[in-house]
């Protein structure tokens, strides 16, 4: 087994003018997430880092150019999960955070619970010390054009924003074997204000195992799409079902992603690793990029079929 970490910026239809920032912030990510598991580091230190770097990349859709609600504000979502303990922790519809993902850890390590929300979430992160930022330095000129084009009369709403930004996440295989996932979201374009999506959904009734879970027995996923219907068929958990039947990484992210369209009509993308560090970056909709750190390479895409590789400390 050898360590590695895979990293997605969402299932999104990347516009030509933001295709190579997307690939370089991508592939950035999963080198800062492979840098970790090189120098010996933990699978959860590993996700939470190569998701912060993509939170603070203002080409995604999570942290700093987050997509915006209803009423042009930035909420997010995220969720971290330990496959050694099952451990699990995530934050929804918090504001004025830069790094939702590490707040979303802190939950899981500092408190009994699994999921804070809103202003509970605010008020948590200043009792842990974490600083608050500016409002206006999570939006970018980007969303917030993409708000005002969906204010538009007669816009359907939800044709117009599929396929456009999506959840950014990771998974990561350690050294001793740990796994873990990581995911983030600023949630869909003029969202109605409170709303909820699939990434911070883990362990909450119909919504278990939803945007990610990890389990070591098993493996880890991290997906994206359109929440509503990753939610409706548990998309995380039932991939990792399907490995428990014996499937593989790729296998099984496949049937997960052909039931979720055939059932509720819904496209999406994952990134999956099994205990033996076999990784799949596999997705239904247009364009997912993603990136692979293994074995000292990096491997990376945005269309179906594509996997670019080199060096890991080669330049793109």
């Amino acid at each position: 087994m050898f360590p590695v970490v895979v990293v997605h910026g969402g299932s999104a239809q990347v516009p030509k003018e933001r295709d190579e920032k997307v690939k370089s912030g991508g592939c950035s990510a999963a080198r800062a997430g492979y840098a970790v598991l090189r120098a010996g580091g933990s699978s959860m230190d590993a996700v939470v880092e190569a998701v912060s770097q993509l939170e603070n990349n203002p080409y995604f859709n999570a942290g700093r150019g987050s997509a915006l609600n209803i009423r042009g504000e930035v909420e997010m979502d995220a969720i971290i999960m330990d496959g050694k303990t099952l451990g699990s922790g995530a934050v929804s519809a918090v504001r004025n955070i830069a790094n939702p993902i590490q707040l979303a850890r802190l939950v899981m390590d500092k408190t009994s619970h699994v999921c804070l929300t809103a202003k509970g979430a605010n008020q948590f992160a200043r009792s842990m010390g974490v600083p608050e930022v500016p409002p206006e330095s999570l939006v970018t000129e980007y969303s917030r054009m993409r708000w005002t084009k969906n204010r538009a009369p007669g816009t359907d709403t939800g044709k117009s924003q599929m396929g456009k930004m999506g959840t950014v996440g990771a998974v990561a295989v350690d050294s001793e074997g740990n796994m873990a996932c990581a995911t983030s979201t600023g949630g869909l374009v003029n969202k109605m204000e409170g709303r909820v999506g699939d990434t911070s959904c883990i362990e909450l009734s119909l919504c278990a195992g939803s945007g990610g879970y990890a389990d070591n027995q098993v493996g880890a996923v991290s997906s994206t799409g359109h929440g509503e219907a990753i939610m409706k068929v548990t998309l995380a958990r039932l991939i990792l079902f399907h490995m428990e039947q014996g499937q593989s990484v790729e296998a099984a992210s496949d049937l997960g992603l052909a039931y979720m369209e055939s059932r509720v009509g819904g496209l999406g993308g994952v990134v999956t690793v099994d205990p033996q560090g076999h990784w799949a970056a596999r997705f239904s909709c247009p364009q997912m990029f993603w990136a692979a750190a293994q074995k000292d390479t990096l491997h990376y895409g945005l269309q179906t079929g594509e996997d670019f590789t080199q060096s890991i400390d080669d330049p793109l």
